[in-house]
């Protein structure tokens, strides 16, 4: 992607995504959290995506979030189509931010590492800055044990297949660029699209940054990611690793008339 607007572009501020379904205590302490370890000068906004399935102490958090007076614009968006994909992929859509943080509300991805990724970021403005549970200073709790076996084993295919150094590709927590998550075409639509959000990336050339990450069980809520749903990934992660490169990047600029599996 030489000579591209994708390599030129510079760090200003960040959008950070943030789907939320039934999570309240989670939630704002995700946002004060970030708000007491980031420079608020760094932070375009909290881009929060509501959906048919938030509960109402969720939103009622949402909304007390974006009325308590922070020093950081709040946003709350209720998503137009279903699923954890579309709710991410219509966000790029409307983020302001030169870059966007993809995480989650329930601390399963450590507030504590934004600071980082904004400051690796700001190094290497055109990569994506990544976490890992798998390299040293990263680990699990609460995590469960055949899962476990299973995401390892999973990670090393996929380091394999795709040529990479990366260990940690189904974690989608992450820094990007906007304009990079804009020219891509996206297809999942649900868990699935973390996955492929690694990997059409990679595809594409793009260099990833690992930062070691401790994932903790979420303690509130009810994770909308089953154990079945893992084997879901077989089936993007084998179309992606033959896609032709030409096929990655969209051609139609209208979101609303992206392809849909």
């Amino acid at each position: 992607m030489g000579g591209s607007k994708i390599d030129s572009v510079k760090f200003s501020s960040v959008s950070i995504i943030l789907p939320a379904i039934n999570e309240t205590y989670s939630f704002r302490k995700t946002v004060d959290v970030i708000l007491a370890t980031c420079k608020p000068a760094d932070i375009c906004e909290f881009f929060i995506v509501l959906c048919d399935k938030s509960t109402s102490e969720c939103i009622q958090t949402a909304e007390f979030i974006r009325d308590a007076g922070y020093p950081v614009p709040v946003v709350i968006y209720y998503q137009q189509k279903p699923f954890v994909g579309m709710a991410m992929r219509e966000a790029f859509e409307r983020v302001k931010g030169s870059h966007v943080i993809m995480m989650s509300t329930d601390l399963e991805t450590d507030p504590d590492l934004v600071v980082k990724f904004i400051e690796l970021e700001k190094q290497r403005p055109e990569g994506i800055v990544t976490a890992s549970r798998w390299i040293r200073g990263g680990k699990f709790s609460g995590y469960n044990v055949f899962k476990y076996v299973l995401n390892f084993i999973f990670q090393k295919l996929l380091s394999c297949l795709f040529l990479t150094s990366c260990t940690d590709l189904t974690y989608g927590y992450r820094i990007f660029p906007t304009d990079l998550m804009r020219s891509i075409r996206w297809e999942e639509t649900k868990h699935p699209f973390f996955l492929e959000t690694a990997l059409k990336p990679l595809r594409l050339g793009v260099k990833f940054t690992e930062v070691p990450a401790v994932w903790e069980a979420r303690t509130e809520g009810e994770s909308q990611n089953s154990f079945f749903r893992n084997f879901a990934y077989f089936k993007p992660e084998l179309r992606i690793r033959f896609m032709k490169k030409d096929m990655i990047l969209r051609k139609n600029k209208n979101p609303d008339d992206a392809e849909v599996e």
